[in-house]
């Protein structure tokens, strides 16, 4: 890609994004979250949504968005990884998003619709432990997709994550499908944005250490990453230090712009307005480990934030469900979302949001208001991939 101005990118970008989504239903899901919430206001389900207390919520909960993040001492903990929708909302949106993206990649395992209806039951009952209980560990048994990732994320360094995402263990960033060219105006601008002490510090996790070291900025690069994000400004970034032996220790750094949300706020909710400042609000509140090292910057006129990429951070991915893992992870998930709203309410908060939840549950252990607007909006995904599979794939 020779491409170094900004906005001959965004017919690339705009194209890459209408291919990313043609791949699958679960990527359309994914990538989609502006049909989401149209559907869902829409529908006939949404009216039999409960009204939950207004917290923080991730605002798009699909199983890509959770995975293990590092702890900042080599062990992980799974939690929400992306929080670039987060509002103050109702947490029922979330738990919504969840079964959605749960439905469409049982549906892409070729299973049954009985177990569909299984994972929406196992999801409702993760949840409402978290919700009983914040700091217990009834999350169920953890299922293999977790438990593998886990293990992966444990075991990995910093060659690992340069291997993975730069292809090279060296510290430069080599150009090509992923990442393009930037321009002088756009390496200035980085440059100065690491020149900053506190935010290098910040990044590099150099508090209480020696404050003096040499931070520079190694190499930098336009980012073609991800799905909703293509068309934002986004870079990677690598950063150098000095450590306390005179060697070079480095950090991959995400630049990321951040928009307005489409995920519906609460009526009255106070947040900040610039939408960095927001979202790093939101992982502090759902994502601790996340929330710790995000943080939000001006760049070139726009609000963007930044984290550092550390190894041990890792996307969950689920190619194939069995019945049983599709069943466990749906328990397993919920209860991890479960405890990110939890963590922000108060024992009487919690009591009188389990009321709500419980007296809503019919005759089946799933609710109908979650079946129904599952199978609602399952339905419409499915017809609006075909449609943009039919407008948008068989073009290119």
């Amino acid at each position: 890609m020779s491409t170094t101005k900004p906005a001959e990118r965004q017919p690339v970008l705009e194209e890459n994004r209408r291919l990313k989504m043609a791949k699958s239903a679960h990527a359309y899901v994914r990538g989609n979250t502006v049909k989401f919430y149209e559907w869902l206001a829409d529908s006939h389900a949404s009216r039999h949504v409960p009204e939950g207390p207004a917290i923080w919520i991730c605002g798009d909960c699909h199983l890509g968005n959770l995975g293990p993040l590092s702890d900042g001492d080599r062990g992980v903990e799974i939690q929400i990884r992306d929080l670039d929708q987060t509002v103050i909302g109702n947490p029922a949106h979330d738990l919504i998003r969840l079964g959605l993206s749960l439905a469409t990649a049982a549906r892409g395992s070729d299973l049954p619709g009985v177990t569909t209806m299984r994972m929406i039951e196992e999801m409702v009952d993760g949840y409402t432990a978290a919700i009983a209980d914040p700091e217990g560990k009834d999350s169920g048994p953890e299922p293999q997709a977790v438990r593998s990732v886990r293990r992966r994320a444990l075991g990995r360094r910093w060659r690992d994550l340069a291997s993975e995402r730069l292809d090279d263990p060296d510290p430069s960033i080599p150009l090509g499908k992923h990442f393009w060219p930037i321009d002088k105006k756009e390496r200035a601008a980085l440059e100065s944005l690491f020149d900053d002490a506190d935010i290098a510090r910040s990044i590099l996790s150099l508090e209480g250490k020696d404050a003096g070291r040499d931070v520079r900025l190694v190499d930098a690069a336009y980012w073609m990453k991800g799905c909703s994000s293509l068309g934002l400004l986004r870079y990677a970034a690598i950063v150098g230090v000095k450590n306390a032996d005179g060697r070079p220790d480095y950090g991959l750094i995400d630049v990321k712009q951040a928009v307005a949300p489409i995920a519906p706020a609460a009526p009255g909710a106070v947040m900040p307005t610039d939408n960095a400042q927001r979202v790093a609000a939101g992982a502090r509140a759902l994502s601790p480990y996340l929330g710790a090292r995000l943080i939000p910057v001006r760049l070139l006129g726009r609000s963007l934030f930044i984290r550092e990429l550390a190894p041990q951070d890792l996307k969950l991915e689920v190619d194939q469900f069995s019945k049983r893992q599709a069943v466990k992870a749906a328990r397993y998930l919920a209860f991890v979302v479960g405890k990110a709203h939890a963590r922000q309410m108060g024992a009487a908060t919690r009591k009188g949001w389990l009321g709500e939840l419980a007296k809503r549950r019919g005759s089946l252990d799933a609710p109908s208001w979650l079946w129904e607007s599952v199978v609602a909006l399952a339905g419409r995904h499915e017809a609006g991939y075909l449609d943009h599979c039919r407008r948008y794939a068989l073009a290119a």
